[in-house]
């Protein structure tokens, strides 16, 4: 099989494609054949700078995948072949045609789910459900969604829409504008313009939540723009910017909740992905799949990524 190495850390050049013998189902493991891999931005982390909860080098990145079963390692996971499934790997393996996995990790994909898409939200579905239920977002809340055209960003505009809430989409072109908007946020700003700010003080004024996907000087000034009482939601952040350095005392002084990172059990992140594909199953959450590259270029998907020229969901096609 095909397969994209990461035998030293790097930059995304380092990612090469390499003829790979075939992986083998043990018991308990089903053998998919891979139609798309999921990209994170702390992969791209972790390929930059050995940063995230992945094996060393020499390894197969890619933590999710979707695909068709194509063989079982045992008896009692057979009636798993030829389904449609989503998948996470254990950490490594999934950038590549085959990969064998723990069969109690695969999630069917329910009918009516693109299998691009059901693999658009394995990570991001569960992610955003998971920042959801953590900022409590109410009716009527003005919530400010940064990186809001992203794989995370673009879900949590629905969900906080359709949560009742006043939506301020952050974003950084006018393309990523236009999806924020389409996606159903009622107020879209580019943080990249210097006045930003003050552009959302004149549409909501002061803001109830900040859902924080960029960290760094952008998240430390939504933190201003937040009213007493509010809560801040960090869930990214690039290798350049880091969380935002938000003191717990400033916080505490106007009665703002700061949390940095959603975590969840095994068991729990598999009931918020078996959520978020019955939400998209239901036509009630729409997976923003921007980009879509061959294994070959997995560098290309890379820089994509980490220079925010994404949109949407970053694919791996195998």
């Amino acid at each position: 099989m095909r397969a994209v190495w990461l035998t030293a850390f790097g930059p995304p050049s380092v990612l090469r494609v390499q003829d790979t013998p075939d992986p083998v189902a043990a018991p308990g493991e089903v053998l998919i054949a891979v139609e798309f891999a999921g990209i994170t931005w702390i992969e791209t982390m972790f390929r930059a700078t050995g940063f995230g909860p992945f094996p060393a080098p020499p390894m197969i990145p890619g933590n999710g995948v979707a695909g068709t079963v194509l063989a079982a390692g045992s008896a009692e996971v057979a009636h798993l072949v030829g389904k449609r499934v989503v998948t996470g790997t254990g950490g490594s393996g999934g950038y590549a045609e085959l990969v064998a996995v723990d069969a109690g990790q695969v999630i069917e994909v329910p009918a009516g789910v693109a299998t691009e898409d059901a693999a658009a939200l394995l990570a991001d579905g569960r992610t955003a459900l998971m920042i959801m239920e953590a900022a409590a977002v109410r009716p009527g809340d003005r919530v400010l969604i940064e990186a809001a055209a992203g794989g995370v960003g673009s879900l949590l505009v629905q969900r906080a829409r359709a949560a009742g809430a006043e939506v301020v989409a952050l974003a950084g072109t006018a393309r990523k504008l236009d999806v924020a908007r389409g996606l159903g946020a009622r107020h879209a700003v580019d943080y990249l313009e210097p006045g930003w700010p003050d552009a959302v003080r004149a549409a909501v004024g002061e803001v109830d939540v900040v859902l924080d996907g960029v960290g760094g000087a952008v998240a430390e000034t939504a933190f201003g723009l937040l009213a007493s009482g509010g809560r801040m939601i960090s869930f990214g952040f690039s290798a350049s910017t880091g969380w935002p350095d938000v003191p717990d005392e400033a916080a505490a002084r106007r009665g703002i909740r700061v949390r940095r990172g959603v975590f969840a059990s095994p068991e729990e992140q598999r009931r918020h992905t078996v959520a978020a594909l019955d939400l998209a199953a239901a036509g009630a959450l729409r997976a923003v799949v921007g980009q879509r590259f061959p294994l070959e270029r997995a560098a290309e998907a890379h820089t994509a990524m980490q220079s925010r020229a994404a949109v949407g969901k970053t694919l791996l096609t195998a």
